[in-house]
């Protein structure tokens, strides 16, 4: 099956670890071009380049914070320059500081907030200019099934994936006449770090959840990914996609 990634100009938020790594690593492997950022775990963002240099792909990382409006831009302007232009954002980058409201942090909220949400709009708002002129684009936002039944002990997180939704309804209404796609995929739960960290009890309630009884694979998430970023897509926009094991039903 042709998903005519070859030679498209990729980003991938969070790409260094994880379900972003997985991303990176999928679209590479349809011969797409991908550039990732990283904060902290330049190692990691380096092997995940390696990694895309192997499939045959051109790789990039970049220290960005995607907090920073600024970071985004310079990515952004940095990755077009570098492939010669972009064709498909991918924002997945996203944190958990998870407690029950009445015990959460103020710094907790915002943190979440700002990196979950904001850091979603920072790289949207710096991709769309290019994507308006060239009349194409393809936009995929990765969230949560939390942002869409709400979890105890997650209201930061929940809100912020819940927004994420929100925002991608909103894009693919704002840019549906300039030929963009604006797409999300809701992950359960998934084989992650973030899910290893989780209290042992938890992890197996959530698990009872899940239809198929078993974790997701970042593997999972990855090929929808791929097909929300492919011309396979072309007539999908403002859509969920759950990802989950049938978690959510």
């Amino acid at each position: 099956m042709d998903f005519g990634l070859q030679g498209k100009r990729a980003i991938v938020t969070g790409g260094s670890l994880g379900i972003g790594a997985a991303i990176a690593r999928r679209l590479a492997g349809l011969g797409a071009n991908v550039a990732i950022n990283f904060r902290s775990h330049d190692q990691e963002a380096r092997a995940v380049v390696s990694d895309i240099e192997a499939a045959g792909a051109k790789g990039l990382c970049v220290q960005a914070d995607v907090k920073s409006f600024a970071d985004a831009e310079k990515m952004v302007r940095q990755t077009a320059a570098q492939f010669g232009g972009l064709d498909i954002l991918v924002c997945n980058a996203g944190i958990n500081r998870d407690a029950v409201s009445w015990k959460m942090t103020e710094d907790q909220w915002d943190e979440v907030i700002a990196t979950n949400l904001k850091g979603y709009f920072n790289y949207a708002r710096a991709a769309i200019p290019i994507f308006r002129e060239q009349a194409s684009g393809k936009i995929v936002n990765v969230t949560s099934i939390n942002g869409l039944r709400g979890k105890f002990g997650q209201s930061n997180y929940a809100a912020s994936k819940g927004g994420i939704i929100a925002f991608t309804k909103t894009l693919a209404r704002e840019l549906g006449s300039k030929n963009i796609n604006v797409n999300a995929v809701a992950p359960g739960l998934t084989e992650t770090d973030m899910v290893a960290a989780m209290d042992e009890e938890a992890k197996l309630r959530s698990l009872k959840e899940i239809v198929l009884g078993r974790l997701g694979r970042p593997e999972d998430i990855a090929n929808a990914v791929a097909f929300f970023a492919s011309d396979l897509s072309r007539h999908v926009t403002g859509q969920v996609l759950n990802v989950d094991g049938g978690q959510l039903i």
